[in-house]
This record gives C-alpha cells, structure tokens and sequence, in this order.
C-alpha cells in the first residue's frame, strides 16, 4: 500500500458518506491534488497527510509556503470529513441519547481531520504553580506556527477582501485560504440557536484546554456584554451542561484579541478559579434565592449561584449595571472618561453545579494613567518581561498563556542563576538577580525553582489586573461596591 492507497482507505473508514465502491474515485480526487509519484505508506495518518503534501509540492501542485501547505493539507482532509449537513445531523441524533456523546463524537472529528492541530498543541511547555490562590495553570504556548515571510510578502501584494470578515465568521467553514487567511476547507461548524439566534459551535484549532469550544454568533457584530449575554450563557450550559462557558470582556486591554466578532468561549476543563472558594457571603437586596460571595481571587470576583437561570440573569445583570457606572476615587477606580467613555465593564463565566447554576462575574478597568501606559489594571511595567499581552477570559481564570519567546530567554535565565555562560535579556535581569539572592540554585532544583518563580509572576499579574486589591484599603474599597449594589 502506498500512501495515497492509505489516504484513500481512511478516507472511506472516517466518511460515512463513502463506501468501498468509492474508492477509486477517491483514489483519483487524491492523485489529482498530490500528483503520480505516490511516496511509500506511513506510520500513521498524520505522517501520511505530510508526505502528500511534500508530493504535491514536488509536483508542482502547490507552492511551497505555509500557507499553500495548509490549503492543500485542509483540502485532502477535508475529503475524509462530511458536509457540514451531514456534521450537524449527526451532533444533534447523537445529543438526543447524550450532550456529552454529541460533544465527544464532534471533538474526536475535528481531532482526526487535522482541524485540531494536535501536533503543534503537544509542542506546549505546560506545568502547574502552586500559590495562594490555589494551584495556577502556566503554558509557554508553542502551537501557532511562525508566519513564512513568503506569504506575508504575497499577502502584501494581494488586493485586500472582506471576505471572511474575520476568523470566527460562519464564513470560514470550507474556505481555501490564502496568505493571511487559513484555510478551512476542513472545518465544520454545529449549528445551535442561542437567545433566539442562530449560533455557531466549534473547536479551536489551537486549544488551550482541553475540548477548548468557541461560540460565535451566525452574524459579523462586535462582542457586547449586557443581561442577554448572561442569557446566552447560562443557555448553552443548559444545552452543554458537562461544559463551562464564558465571554471576553468587550472593551480594549481588558477584552481579548477578538472584539469585532461577538463570541464566547468554553469547553471540559476545571480551572483554577472555578475551584476557588468563596471567602465572604454577601446578600444582595430582592434576591434571596441567588447565593452570592467573594472569590478567593487574585482578581475581583463575585460568584452567583442558583437553581433559576433566569433569576441568575437578572442579578448578573444588577452588578453589571452598577459597576458601568461605579467610581471610587481611593482605589483609582473610575466608571468613565472625560468625554464619557465607558471604562467598565465584566467578564462572565458560566457553568454548571449539580442542578444549580453558576456565574463568576469578574470587574474589568480598562483606564489608563501616565504611571501605567498600558493600563492601571493591566499587567504593571516589572512583570512585563513574563507577560504583557492582555489578560483575557482563559487568563482570569487561571491559566496563564505566556509568549512563545519565553522558552529560550527561560534557558537563558536558569543558566545565569546556575553561574553558567549566558545571553540572558536584559529585561529578566533585575527578576533574576532578586531571585539569586533568595534561593539556593543548583542543577537539580533550577527547573522547578523557575518554573514556581514564572507562576507566581502570574499570580501578581492577576492581582495587577483586579480592580479591588487584596490589601486592607482594597477590601474596604470591594465592600463599598458590594453595598452599592443594594
């Protein structure tokens, strides 16, 4: 057997809408995406998709940038996926016997069809941090891959198109890709109504979590938190109930790297903030039957827990509203600028706890002053060095998805407090030194020792980026809050 003849066969095994008398059709849609020249047979199917790949190239077929690569990788693979039709039929007669079938049989698809980038996921680095909040989730995120000059120079010559408006739109089910743009010839998208709306259920191709799932509305609009964004989420943990869900903040700093396209994101994963405990009850006045508290979180969390969504809702929607207009000039906390734009706003989470329901409501600043360019709850100037990017919904919740540049200038620093040769940046000098002088280091504690120094430069980033500190004048500050909202 040779490698098309082994594409071929998985092709009929994983599409139910083949047979063995398609075969040699199959056969031949192979040959004429990767030429005559068939390599040898594989390992596995993976390995097998690579080396048609690497024919097709030789042939001619396709360029040899990555993103030619990834066109014609999604384009075989996506002979062995069904039509999105057939996908959604049969996620929804497998959730009429379990949600959780459902959601097993669609994540095991988008695994096998390459979709999932298993491979580049497994590159990694990921290790947990215990702390005072519990134990922190840090990954160095390895998986997306390095843009190819060649197509960022072909990208740069191309007219520009709208077309699709962005990467979460409906729109990129079944597209070819081109610089710029990645292919998606073999993506599917579930279909689900969500607050009256039709809706869109994916996996992320770069996961973070495990079954990391995205939400995203059928209609190019920017993301928007209000009361039906609680509605819509405490609606899909109905429809998911063995899955959390939640959404960005939709304001800049505060929110993620997606705020043109309204969406939410979820999946079979307990974080480290779902774990945490409440630390203070507190009532909230005309909802006695929503159980209410403080996190013990380095951010500003107050969690709702009830058995009536829709009671949930409502008092989510109490705390959103008067936080948007909440100033406390003590702690810095400011509801709006000058000429009245907004600097509040949440970041929702939603899940389920036994037949109760649950929302952490998490307050977001995204005010800026001159001490703190980047934001006065964003990540401050000294962590810098280990993150700067925004601290989006996946972060507040405690797993940190720190820059890939990390794992080298990591090295570097562990050589330096070994005393070895080094070429350590300069911005993890003072970090460094300030760790040589408080612990001991030696080659059989220095990957441990750093990789606890990494997460609890998290865990203060986390406190940089809640609005209540942890301090005595912040908790003061947090139980002001709490009573305006009565």
């Amino acid at each position: 057997m040779n490698a098309i003849e082994q594409f071929t066969h998985f092709i009929v095994e994983q599409n139910p809408q083949y047979t063995d008398l398609d075969a040699t059709y199959l056969f031949n849609r192979v040959l004429a995406r990767v030429g005559e020249d068939s390599p040898a047979a594989q390992n596995d199917i993976l390995q097998c998709l690579d080396v048609l790949v690497d024919a097709g190239v030789t042939a001619g077929l396709s360029a040899d940038t990555a993103s030619a690569r990834d066109a014609l990788a999604a384009d075989l693979m996506d002979l062995a996926v069904p039509a999105p039709s057939v996908v959604n039929a049969q996620f929804w007669n497998d959730y009429a016997q379990s949600p959780q079938q459902a959601t097993d049989d669609f994540y095991a698809l988008s695994r096998a069809s390459n979709y999932i980038q298993t491979r580049a996921i497994a590159r990694n680095i990921a290790f947990p941090v215990a702390t005072d909040y519990g134990d922190l989730e840090i990954t160095i995120n390895l998986s997306k891959p390095e843009k190819d000059p060649r197509d960022i120079a072909a990208a740069a010559k191309m007219r520009a198109t709208s077309y699709p408006a962005c990467a979460l739109c409906m729109s990129n089910e079944g597209y070819e890709g081109k610089p710029g743009k990645a292919a998606r010839a073999n993506h599917r998208i579930v279909r689900m109504t969500v607050g009256g709306k039709t809706w869109g259920f994916q996996y992320s191709p770069y996961a973070y979590f495990n079954e990391h799932a995205i939400f995203l509305d059928a209609v190019h609009e920017p993301m928007h938190i209000s009361k039906q964004t609680f509605t819509n989420l405490l609606e899909i943990v109905t429809t998911l109930p063995h899955y959390f869900v939640g959404s960005n903040a939709d304001l800049p700093i505060v929110g993620g790297s997606m705020l043109a396209h309204e969406h939410y994101q979820g999946g079979r994963h307990d974080f480290p903030m779902a774990k945490a405990p409440v630390e203070r009850s507190i009532q909230l006045t005309g909802f006695s039957d929503v159980q209410a508290g403080i996190v013990h979180w380095p951010m500003s969390v107050i969690r709702l827990t009830a058995a009536d969504p829709a009671r949930l809702a409502d008092c989510a929607e109490r705390i959103r509203s008067v936080w948007a207009d909440y100033s406390d000039a003590s702690v810095n906390v400011r509801a709006h600028a000058a000429d009245g734009t907004p600097h509040h706003t949440v970041t929702p989470i939603a899940r389920r706890v036994g037949d109760n329901y649950q929302l952490d409501i998490v307050l977001r600043d995204n005010k800026t002053s001159t001490a703190y360019p980047d934001g006065i709850f964003h990540p401050h100037q000294d962590v810098q060095h280990i993150k700067r990017e925004n601290i989006g919904l996946i972060e507040v919740m405690g797993l940190a998805i720190l820059p890939a540049r990390l794992k080298d200038e990591l090295a570097e620093v562990r050589k330096y407090l070994l005393g070895e040769p080094n070429q350590m940046a300069p911005m993890h000098a003072a970090w460094a030194d300030e760790l040589k002088t408080r612990y001991t280091w030696n080659k059989d504690n220095a990957q441990t020792q750093l990789q606890r120094a990494v997460g609890l430069v998290f865990a203060r980033v986390l406190e940089d980026a809640g609005v209540f500190k942890r301090d005595e004048a912040g908790q003061a500050a947090f139980a002001r809050f709490v009573t305006a909202l009565n």
